[in-house]
């Protein structure tokens, strides 16, 4: 049963920003090659975003799991959550992040959630995960780490 799940996909800002990749490739290939400057001004763009797509990580709980991108905790071994917004966000994600923290980070998403690891033989002391929901992600750990509890 998967209680929380997200895709961290570009947010339209990101896709602009790819867009403009299409005049810019436009203009280098313009003087060497009409035909192949119309269609890499069509190609850059579409695979930049299809990369960022296919490449953005997924956020889950399920199966008493945390699942952040390819890493994944027991719920039990994970400690309070603490959702982030503006100022916090910012910096939880620059001067106090700590180099043993495990960040799966997105720059077009602000929101983050620290998640702390209570694994005495993990070196990682919590986990920096963007999301777009933040609150929601920390009511579905809470929840799911009471059904962890309960279950032993």
């Amino acid at each position: 049963m998967t209680a929380y799940r997200e895709r961290l996909v570009p947010g339209a800002g990101t896709v602009v920003v790819c867009l403009v990749l299409a005049p810019l490739a436009l203009l280098v290939l313009l003087p060497i090659t009409p035909l192949g400057a119309v269609i890499a001004a069509i190609a850059v763009p579409a695979l930049a975003i299809a990369a960022l797509v296919a490449g953005a990580p997924v956020i889950r709980i399920a199966d008493g799991e945390l699942h952040a991108g390819r890493a994944h905790i027991d719920v039990a071994l994970t400690g309070e959550a603490e959702p982030l917004r503006a100022a916090a966000a910012t910096a939880a994600r620059g001067v106090e992040l700590d180099a043993r923290a495990f960040p799966v980070v997105r720059g077009w998403i602000d929101p983050v959630v620290r998640v702390r690891i209570l694994d005495p033989d993990d070196p990682c002391p919590y986990w920096l995960i963007s999301t777009r929901r933040p609150e929601a992600l920390v009511e579905a750990l809470h929840e799911a780490r009471l059904a962890a509890t309960r279950g032993r």
